[in-house]
């Protein structure tokens, strides 16, 4: 059962935003955002902080998570992809950072995800903290 999932964030720039997801204290994923374009409906991440994420059904994506209570947005989800144009604003999950032919992403994306809702199973909400220390281009974090 997860009790607290944790991105910590390691890197923003033109790219987008890369991080590293910490499931119940140990590192389990990486993660993709788009830039930071100031909490920008389905164009920015998200601001760091603390969150309530609650299990939905997304139309796209199937059963996912929903990142609730940021202010100014709503439909923040967990889901597949490897490139910021891919997040529309959401956290994508990957095995490893690299390179596609559409740029700076993560790959391995679907067995990511696949696998972070198998170690979710059987919960409905989860709190969820967003760390970052960051400046353009470099971010460090506390782990």
């Amino acid at each position: 059962m997860i009790e607290t999932v944790k991105m910590i964030r390691l890197e923003k720039g033109v790219d987008g935003t890369f991080g590293v997801l910490r499931l119940d204290g140990g590192v389990f994923c990486v993660t993709l955002e788009p830039p930071d374009r100031n909490n920008e409906a389905n164009i920015s991440c998200i601001p760091a902080g603390t969150y309530i994420c609650r299990r939905v059904e997304s139309p796209g994506f199937g059963s996912t998570f929903e990142i609730r209570d940021v202010p100014g947005r709503s439909h923040i989800l967990f889901h597949k992809g490897n490139v910021s144009a891919d997040t529309k604003g959401c956290v994508l999950l990957g095995r490893y950072f690299g390179f596609s032919g559409d740029g700076r992403g993560v790959m391995q994306s679907g067995s990511a995800f696949r696998e972070f809702l198998e170690r979710c199973s059987g919960v409905g909400s989860f709190k969820f903290s967003i760390e970052e220390n960051c400046e353009e281009g470099l971010c460090t974090a506390s782990a």
